[in-house]
Formats: structure tokens, C-alpha cells, sequence
């Protein structure tokens, strides 16, 4: 069969070059690896930073009458942010309202502003006046106070729009003390998290009667937390991947040499891809610091496990080192190259994706499945033809796989006395189960990437309970120019919106310019009260009404429950901003906010998933038509390529679970998994075509020739990913849980389903003529 194949796929070449030159060879590898460790330490030293500046990019926007509003100037104020900070201090106290309580907050506060850091803190007692001719008040009354003072001072804090519901809990024991920073002053990432805790924590240590706690979160301690964890899982991680492989090789060899240079392949492989991948700026992807090292590891170890089975055969048979790896790599070589070419494009599919970092990804992993391709061709076969190989066939046939092998024999009996129900079995569960994976919703939410247990996870977790969430979208409403900025109509619409945002039980404590026309004194409905926004603060007026743009803003809290909760929502938001505007045909209304924009945009997670795993089946499969020249068996290999993802899909919908971004890249990444064992299975039928009476007894000993190899395969990717199970970020344990779905059921799919639509559908003959042509 290698004879016949296009000059691509010859490697009997290579395996001559790697053994006949090992010196070469190895001087090679050395300076690579030296190259790359430099990389991961400093990759500035061979490879200076560059710097590109884009240019800025201009939004059109059709001349029409509403958005040529949006272009009018406006006097220079700045709107008030009640819900803006880059960081969130979150107080929790049932003490606020009492003297002790008042004095502790109050110094907490001053202790925040005194870090260099911290620019301005805006709390309860600094929220903006709502009348204009008021004079500042802070809402906590000084010490000497009397209890009533403080009942009535809680009563017209929780009564303030501005204040309840958005910097105080409606049982008034949280408070969110908004945290602006001069990034001037920091120098530490825990100068946006820990100092500020810190600082609040010692200053009420000062009150002994106070039992106040502390948390920080928001949109930056959000980012510090994920790139912590990153860095933690980086070298954890690696460090499991590495001792999970020693250890899986040293149960199933059963020899010291054969545990060293089969585990030797995948740690050069993934400590080349992470040095390449700081070359490349690709380091701080989320999915690189634990995903790639243990995806990388368990690959390069499942080839080197084919790679090695191969040398200890012949090294057992009486061959010398330099002949068993040169005649191994030139046996199970093709097939490695075609797991690493498959496996690559299932992974390069996901370059087609959208969002950036789902493109990254693919493209580290298209990497680092090249590295350790060459890894596992050079690094074992020069480990095995050097000294350390001399007793490389140590234990061979006595390992746990290959003496219990014997005792699943019937699996392949069973299969091939009943092949038309097992084959036709197969076919109607993929399509039925890949039917129901389409069913799945997509979704995301901010803290996929975080730990549960993190302080800005479970921080964000309270303020979505007592706040209605820590985000915002807001509805826009505008107007044509025939209405005046005091129209009564103005104050009509708002309040519709307002009170169709209420109606939802997900959509958190709106604010607009009715919530502040209702604060203040006097009855009537907003529409006739519009004059009273004279009455504002610019500032606070200005951040929910701009007459000059002829907009108006109701903004609303969201929380972080996943964005797929919400479609319903918004979609019952639009359905009731339709209505509103018809019977307002001067007014538009939009839905806004960067989560809207997240949940319009979901589609592309199934888009993306479609077109990737379409793309990269297409391909897998031309591919394998081409390498084996045979349509038919290109079409006998989808099935069980594609019942592991049908099957995981599956799961993941009876679970509840969503199409989330990970999954997105896990069904791709599993695609190329999961076709390895097809290919080797398929290598090993097309070989023992050569010498076997027939097709049935061809396909029987390719199921005890790859048996072994891929049940070992199969368990050490099972645990290599439950690793990652261990990870405290959501997104790990999911791709984890996927990984090992999918390639438990890969081998299932390769040793049942496979055997019996090669024996129901392969040309027997026609096959074997091909094989046996010269």
C-alpha cells in the first residue's frame, strides 16, 4: 500500500534519515529545545516585541433623521455613572444604620481614598441630589444621632432611586462602594483587589463593635481573577499531565525504559508548542494554560503508545534497536502523520470561527499537534535505537491490556456473526442522536473562565441576588424633531418602558428619568411632571435624558445567569418596544448594551460549530479517501467519526447543559480525536488485507493487532483530560467532561460499529485487489 502512495505520505525516507543520522538528528532537537525554553522564559530575547497601530475605525451611520441626532453637540457635562466603577468594593452589614455602623463604613471609605491608587469612591452617602436647589446632605446621619434618625435615614435611602436597589440592597445589609482607579499608581494587579480589601477591612478592625465583611469585584478584579488562574493552571497543570502520562505508561509497559521514551514524546512536544506559542504572542489564551499542555500530552502520548507497541513487537521478535525503530516508524509512521493531519484539521477548523479567542485556540493547537507529531517520529525512535532502549521490550505481552485482550475477542465474534443489525444500528442512532445535538442552545456568561470560589465570582453571585445583577443594557428612546424636549409624550413613553422592564422578573431595578421625576415632591404621571427635570442636576440629568440628541435611557441591571436565560426576555422586550412604538410612530426604541449584543450574536456559536465541524468532516473525510483511494471506505469512516459527537452532543442536551464557546472548540477538537482510532484501525484492516484469506478474517486481526493500542489510548486520553476535571474554572471541567465523553465513545464506535460496516459494505474483493496490486 506505501509504495502506491503520493510522495506526501512516503516517510520510509524519514525513518532511514532519523536512525541512520541520530547525531544530527539530535543536535537538532537540542538546539530546538533550546530555542524554545528561551521562549518560555523571556521570548523578548530572540524575538523583540513590535508594536502596530491600527487605524481608527469610523462608524457610518445612515443620514436619516434619528441618527443625525446622535451627532449633535452637547454642553460639556459629565453624566453621572451611579453603576460605573472599575472596581466594586461590595460592604455586607446589618449595622449600616447604627452609630457604630456609620463611623466604621465612613472610615472604610476614607481609608479606600487614601491609597494612591484610588481616584474616587462613589457610595450612598454621595449619591447626587436630586433637586437641584437641595442642599448636600449625606444620607447617614453623624454619631450622636438618635435610633429614630437612623430608621428614617434608612427609610429615605431605600426610598432614593438612585440609591436603593443600585447602591443599597433592599434589606439594606449590602452596600457598593464604586471604586474609580488612577491607573497611574498601580503597579500591582493587587492594588486593584487585595489593597482594597485590605485597606476597608483594617479600618473597620478599628470599630471592635462592627462586624462588617469585605469583597471586590467588577469588571477589573474580574480580569485580574482570570488571569490568576491562568497563570496557577499553567504549570499545575503541566506538571499532571506529566506524571499522568509516567504513570499510565509505567502500569501499561510494565518497564522502566518504555515509561521514560514514551513519555519523553509528549514532553518535548508541549514544551516546544508553549515556547512557540510566547513566540507568538498566543500565551495568554484561556484555554492554552491548561487545555493545550494536557490536550498536546495526551495526543503525543496516544501516538507514542501506537509508536512504541510496534518497537517492543519487533524488539521482541529478536530485531536489533536501530531495525525495530526504523521498521516502526515506517509501519505506523503513515498512520500517526494521518491522526496528527486529521487531528490538525479539526482543530484549524476553528480559524473559521468568529471570535477571537476560539481562532487563537485553533490555531495553538494546529500548532502544537505539529510539534508533537515530530516529537513522537524522532524523540522515541532515537530514545529506542540509543541505550536506553536496549531493554525497551521489557514486559512485552505481559502488560494488563494485552493479556486481558483475549477475554474481549467475543466483542469482534458477536459483531461479525450479527453485522447487518449492529452495522444498520449504527447508522440510525449517529443520525438520531446527531438530530437531537442540534436541539442545543447556545450561551455564555462573564464568569465562565473564573473560579466558582473565586472573591469576584461569588462577590458577583451577591450582587446578582441583592441587585439584580451587575451589568447593564438600557433602552434607548429618541424622538423626531417635531417633539419638544418637554413633551409630555416623552414622559409617557419612558414610563411604558419602564414599566414593561419591570414586568420581567430577570431585569434588575431600571432607572430613567421617571424614577427620578417620581422622587421628587408631588403627584401626577411623568408625562405632565416632564417640566420637573429642569429640576435635576445636570449631571444626573444628563445621564438619562440628553434633549440636544433628542435621547432618553432606561437602564437596567442583568445578571450573570447566562446569556441563553435571557433570549426569552429580551425578545419579549422587543416584542413589547414594537408595540409601544406604534402607538408612539414618532419615537424609536432600541435595546441596547454589550450583553444584547452577546445574545444577538449566539447565532454564530451554532453557526461557528457547524461550519467548523462540516468543514473539518469534509476534509477529514477527502483525506481519507484519497490516502486509502477508496470512496467507499470514506464513507464507512464517518459513522463511527461521527457518533462520538453525536453522543456527547447528546449528553450534554439531556444534562441541560448549553453550546457554550468551549463546546464549540470541544466537538471540534474531539473530531479530531476521535479519527484516530479509525485511521489506525483502518491502517491495520487495509495491511492485513495483504495476507488474509478473506475480508472477515482481515477485519479480525486488525481488531487484535490495534486492539491493545487503542484501549491504551483510549484510557490514558480518558484520564489524561479527567485532569483537567480538577480545574476550578467552569470552562475547563466542561471541555474536560466532553473530552472524555467523546473519546470513550470513539472507542466504542471504532471496535464495534466499525468492524461491522466493513464487513457489511466494504467490496471485499474489490478491495483486496487493490491492496494486493503491485
Amino acid at each position: 500500500m506505501f509504495s502506491k502512495l503520493p510522495t506526501l505520505f512516503r516517510i520510509s525516507w524519514l525513518a532511514d534519515w532519523i536512525v541512520t543520522h541520530r547525531l544530527v538528528t539530535f543536535l537538532i532537537l537540542t538546539i530546538w529545545t533550546i530555542v524554545m525554553g528561551l521562549g518560555q522564559f523571556d521570548p523578548t530575547i530572540l524575538w523583540p516585541e513590535t508594536t502596530t497601530t491600527s487605524p481608527a475605525q469610523l462608524d457610518a451611520s445612515d443620514d436619516d433623521e434619528f441618527d443625525e441626532s446622535l451627532r449633535a453637540k452637547t454642553p460639556n457635562v459629565s453624566p453621572v455613572q451611579i453603576a460605573a466603577g472599575d472596581v466594586i468594593v461590595v460592604a455586607e452589614s446589618d449595622q449600616f444604620f447604627t452609630p457604630e455602623g456609620a463611623d466604621a463604613i465612613r472610615d472604610a471609605v476614607a481609608a479606600l481614598e487614601s491609597l494612591d491608587q484610588v481616584d474616587r469612591v462613589l457610595w450612598m452617602d454621595r449619591a447626587p441630589m436630586l433637586n437641584i436647589f437641595g442642599l448636600p446632605e449625606p444620607i447617614l446621619p453623624q454619631r450622636n444621632a438618635s435610633p429614630a434618625r437612623f430608621q428614617a435615614a434608612k427609610e429615605r435611602a431605600l426610598a432614593n432611586p438612585l440609591i436603593g436597589g443600585q447602591l443599597l440592597s433592599s434589606d439594606a445589609k449590602t452596600l457598593l462602594l464604586m471604586v474609580r482607579i488612577d491607573w497611574l499608581f498601580v503597579t500591582d494587579d493587587d492594588d486593584c483587589t487585595d489593597a482594597l480589601r485590605e485597606a476597608a477591612t483594617a479600618a473597620v478592625a478599628d470599630h471592635p463593635g462592627v462586624e462588617m465583611k469585605f469583597q471586590v469585584t467588577g469588571e477589573v478584579p474580574i480580569r485580574v481573577s482570570w488571569a490568576a488562574s491562568t497563570r496557577d493552571n499553567e504549570r499545575k497543570y503541566q506538571m499532571i499531565g506529566y506524571s499522568i502520562a509516567l504513570v499510565i505508561a509505567y502500569i501499561l509497559f510494565r518497564g522502566l525504559s518504555s515509561v521514560v521514551i514514551v513519555a519523553l514524546a509528549p514532553c518535548f512536544g508541549v514544551f516546544w508548542t508553549l515556547g512557540l506559542l510566547h513566540y507568538l504572542g498566543f500565551a495568554d489564551n484561556p484555554f492554552n494554560s491548561v487545555i493545550v499542555p494536557v490536550l498536546l500530552c495526551m495526543v503525543g502520548f496516544t501516538d507514542g503508545v501506537h509508536m512504541m507497541v510496534q518497537i517492543r513487537r519487533h524488539r521482541a521478535e529478536g530485531m536489533s534497536a536501530t531495525d525495530a525503530a526504523r521498521l516502526s516508524i515506517r509501519e505506523v509512521g503513515l498512520a500517526c502523520w494521518l491522526t496528527s493531519l486529521t487531528t490538525a484539521i479539526g482543530f484549524g477548523s476553528l480559524a473559521l470561527a468568529h471570535h477571537e479567542i476560539v481562532r487563537e485556540f485553533g490555531y495553538c493547537c494546529v500548532i502544537g499537534v505539529m510539534m508533537t507529531f515530530i516529537s513522537v517520529v524522532t524523540v522515541i525512535p532515537l530514545a529506542c535505537a540509543s541505550p536506553l532502549g536496549r531493554n525497551v521490550h521489557s514486559g512485552y505481552g505481559h502488560n494488563l491490556i494485552d493479556k486481558n485482550l483475549s477475554k474481549i475477542s467475543v466483542v469482534i465474534e458477536f459483531v461479525l456473526r450479527h453485522f447487518r443489525k449492529v452495522s444498520v444500528a449504527a447508522i440510525i442512532v449517529t443520525l438520531v442522536l446527531a438530530a437531537m445535538t442540534l436541539q442545543l442552545r447556545p450561551d455564555q456568561r462573564l464568569t465562565s473562565n473564573m473560579s466558582s470560589g473565586s472573591e469576584s465570582a461569588m462577590a458577583l453571585a451577591h450582587i446578582d441576588k441583592q441587585f439584580g445583577g451587575m451589568e447593564t443594557a438600557e433602552v434607548t428612546v429618541q424622538w423626531r424633531k417635531e417633539v419638544a424636549s418637554n413633551d409630555a409624550e416623552i414622559g409617557r413613553v419612558v414610563a411604558e418602558v419602564d414599566d414593561l422592564l419591570r414586568s420581567e422578573p430577570l431585569i434588575g431595578n431600571p432607572l430613567s428619568i421617571r424614577s427620578l421625576i417620581d422622587a421628587l415632591p408631588g403627584d401626577g404621571d411623568p408625562g405632565t411632571r416632564m417640566s420637573l427635570l429642569e429640576l435635576l442636576p445636570p449631571p444626573l440629568k444628563r445621564a438619562y435624558f440628553v434633549p440636544e440628541r433628542r435621547i432618553a435611557k432606561v437602564v437596567m441591571r442583568l445578571q450573570d445567569v447566562g446569556i441563553a436565560s435571557y433570549g426569552p426576555v429580551f425578545q419579549r422586550i422587543e416584542q413589547g418596544l414594537e408595540t409601544i412604538r406604534r402607538s408612539h410612530p414618532n419615537f424609536r426604541l432600541e435595546l441596547t448594551g454589550s450583553a444584547i449584543g452577546r445574545w444577538k450574536n449566539l447565532y454564530r456559536i451554532v453557526v461557528d460549530l457547524a461550519f467548523s465541524l462540516g468543514t473539518a468532516t469534509l476534509i477529514i473525510f477527502a483525506v481519507l479517501t484519497f490516502v486509502y483511494r477508496s470512496l467507499r471506505l470514506g464513507l464507512i469512516s464517518m459513522i463511527p467519526n461521527l457518533f462520538p459527537l453525536a453522543m456527547t452532543g447528546f449528553i450534554l442536551l439531556v444534562t441541560g447543559e448549553n453550546l457554550e464557546m468551549v463546546s464549540v472548540c470541544a466537538f471540534t477538537v474531539c473530531l479530531g480525536i476521535a479519527v484516530d482510532d479509525t485511521i489506525h484501525f483502518l491502517t491495520r484492516y487495509r495491511e492485513e488485507l495483504k495476507t488474509a484469506p478473506n475480508g472477515t478474517e482481515a477485519i479480525r486481526r486488525a481488531f487484535v493487532g490495534v486492539g491493545t493500542a487503542l484501549v491504551m489510548t483510549t484510557i490514558v486520553l480518558i484520564i489524561g483530560f479527567s485532569t483537567a476535571l480538577l480545574s476550578d474554572a467552569r470552562d475547563h471541567r466542561i471541555f474536560a467532561a466532553m473530552g472524555i465523553l467523546t473519546i470513550g465513545s470513539a472507542l466504542f464506535a471504532d471496535l464495534v460499529m466499525l468492524p461491522a460496516l466493513l464487513q457489511r459494505f466494504a467490496h471485499q474483493k474489490e478491495t483486496e485487489n487493490e491492496a494486493a496490486a503491485p
